[in-house]
């Protein structure tokens, strides 16, 4: 009996779960650490707020973006790689009719139109910022999330319709295709050049929130639109016809298709939903960072891929807790690594979550 008790123990002690009970007590040194600086005034709580204030706002931008990859996995079955690329579709011409609107009187109609490729007026001299520019800023929204939306379904109606029984490999195949393809159109025409397109909220703008003063009103637009979008999808697929259409298909297409479904018109709308928010999110991150550069959304591409793993492929919610975490890990490690490096911090938590839940933490519940 104790033999047998001992040859099960070696079996459940796998080289992987070692490795990941050194990185889980890798990681509650970290959180104690943390409580040790902030008590002995190491870490001020100024400083703390802004980390968790500044999580915040990241993950629910990561995860504005994850909710479409996510909801296109659980769908239609395959890995989109050119969901970040939508990202950038959705900040590019946002903010191209943001300045056609707002730069009315202060900068020429070219120079607007390419995003002042050219050097043109600079973003303070247009005041565009939320306070100074608000029809301008929000029409931009809006229309970024259009665009993204046009875009996406000329792109499946080109590409991946004709290809819906052709596996997950080869639609993943097509998709890096596809991100290849959108990302150097949008380079050709409005340039490989990183630039500022958005001025900085007002100092006295800034609200006290978590004990600190780092808050503006951007970081606020962000925090709000992104809750409300959130909340929308989520009445979405729990209270309506197609939100339960949407759920069938995720858990049993060819059942759904029997039942009488129809698929192409879910399938239509999945990149609908899908495509409006990455393009809001991409929108959103510039409005922050003040800066847009056509590799902006391949660069979070890997952010959200570990927002959707860590919350587990298929779940909508999971992706938005998975963003959450990755969004507050990015953030708080800043306490111990520098800026460059702090991605590590979100990818290592992700393989610790996978080694214990090889299915993420909301692994097999798809959609909803």
């Amino acid at each position: 009996m104790g033999t047998r008790d001992a040859r099960g123990l070696r079996t459940a002690v796998t080289p992987e779960r070692l490795f990941g009970g050194v990185l889980l007590l890798g990681v509650v040194i970290l959180v104690l650490d943390l409580f040790r600086r902030v008590a002995t005034g190491d870490l001020s709580a100024d400083a703390l707020s802004s980390f968790l204030w500044r999580g915040l706002v990241d993950g629910l931008i990561i995860g504005l973006a994850a909710i479409g990859l996510s909801m296109t996995y659980s769908i239609l079955r395959f890995a989109n790689f050119s969901h970040g690329d939508l990202v950038t579709t959705g900040a590019f011409t946002g903010w191209t009719v943001a300045y056609i609107i707002g730069g009315i009187g202060v900068a020429d109609l070219s120079s607007r139109l390419l995003l002042r490729a050219d050097g043109g007026a600079s973003p303070g001299e247009m005041n565009m910022h939320i306070l100074a520019e608000p029809i301008a800023i929000v029409s931009g929204l809006v229309f970024a999330a259009v665009a993204t939306i046009l875009v996406a379904l000329a792109i499946d109606n080109l590409v991946y319709r004709r290809m819906r029984n052709a596996g997950g490999i080869a639609l993943l195949i097509a998709s890096v295709g596809v991100a290849l393809v959108l990302r150097y159109v949008i380079a050709f025409f409005y340039t490989s050049s990183t630039r500022g397109v958005t001025a900085s909220a007002p100092e006295s703008d800034h609200w006290l929130l978590f004990w600190t003063d780092s808050i503006n009103l951007h970081q606020t637009t962000m925090v709000v639109s992104a809750i409300v979008l959130m909340l929308g999808v989520h009445l979405m697929l729990q209270y309506t016809t197609l939100g339960k259409a949407m759920r069938a298909m995720a858990d049993n297409r060819d059942l759904a298709l029997v039942t009488g479904i129809p698929t192409e018109r879910v399938v239509r709308a999945t990149w609908i939903i899908g495509a409006g928010l990455a393009g809001v999110a991409g929108y959103l991150v510039v409005l922050d960072r003040g800066t847009i550069t056509f590799n902006l959304g391949w660069f979070l591409l890997l952010l959200i891929f570990a927002a959707v793993i860590l919350g587990g492929i298929g779940s909508i919610y999971g992706a938005i807790v998975g963003a959450l975490i990755i969004g507050l890990a990015i953030n708080v490690s800043l306490v111990w690594i520098p800026a460059d490096l702090n991605e590590v911090a979100a990818f290592g938590l992700m393989i610790l979550v996978l080694i214990f839940r090889p299915a993420g933490l909301f692994g097999g519940v798809e959609t909803a």
